[in-house]
């Protein structure tokens, strides 16, 4: 390893504790429509900065012992909603941790609300093609069994891509492989932390001041 390589290696490992150490019990929320990769760039993610990794959709299945198409073939997908917020909110007081949720999550006001007080929130943005690409290699996505998948994405992307919008980070997602997406989500994580580093210490000297 050359001492150029060995640098980078050294201050990756930094930003990467630094990371791990501002989030205290706080968790990192992969949000963004079905196909963005948020499991599979999550799973990475939380192995690169030594946390654990919880699937939202999992967890739901677990918890009613079904799967997601079977809770919305059988229930609707308004009760799906309701439980998904339940698990969530439950979810959520176990950070740190990466959690990556379900594409329609980050839709519920309050799921936000949640996401915002115990984590941040970090949108996998991709394009109409790759999510087609990615969907298309599965079939257990309820909302897209139907006749045109590409219209519902469509509309789903118009109706979502507005609220994702509130995200603390938003991060393009491409056909790159998952190393790639982890070490700009890493790069975006420690550019938030150093900006808000200063502004905590400025909030310090100020509360210290009206102390005195």
């Amino acid at each position: 390893m050359t001492q150029r390589n060995s640098a980078q290696h050294s201050n990756r490992r930094r930003q990467l504790a630094e990371i791990r150490q501002s989030l205290g019990q706080n968790s990192l929320v992969l949000i963004g429509l079905m196909g963005a990769g948020k499991s599979a760039v999550g799973r990475r993610l939380a192995a690169s900065l030594d946390l654990p990794f919880t699937d939202a959709d999992s967890e739901i299945e677990a918890a009613a012992g079904q799967s997601i198409g079977e809770i919305f073939a059988e229930y609707g997908e308004a009760y799906f909603r309701t439980g998904e917020r339940k698990v969530i909110a439950r979810l959520l007081e176990n950070g740190p941790q990466v959690l990556a949720t379900g594409g329609g999550a980050f839709m519920d006001p309050e799921t936000r609300d949640a996401i915002k007080t115990h984590g941040t929130s970090i949108w996998l943005k991709a394009n109409l093609r790759v999510l087609m690409k990615r969907v298309g290699r599965r079939d257990n996505r309820p909302l897209l069994q139907v006749d045109n998948p590409e219209a519902v994405m469509k509309k789903l992307m118009a109706e979502r891509h507005p609220i994702y919008a509130d995200a603390d980070i938003t991060i393009e997602t491409r056909e790159a492989p998952h190393e790639v997406m982890v070490g700009n989500i890493v790069d975006a994580l420690a550019s938030r932390l150093a900006q808000e580093t200063p502004r905590a210490t400025d909030d310090r000297i100020e509360r210290q001041r009206e102390t005195d």
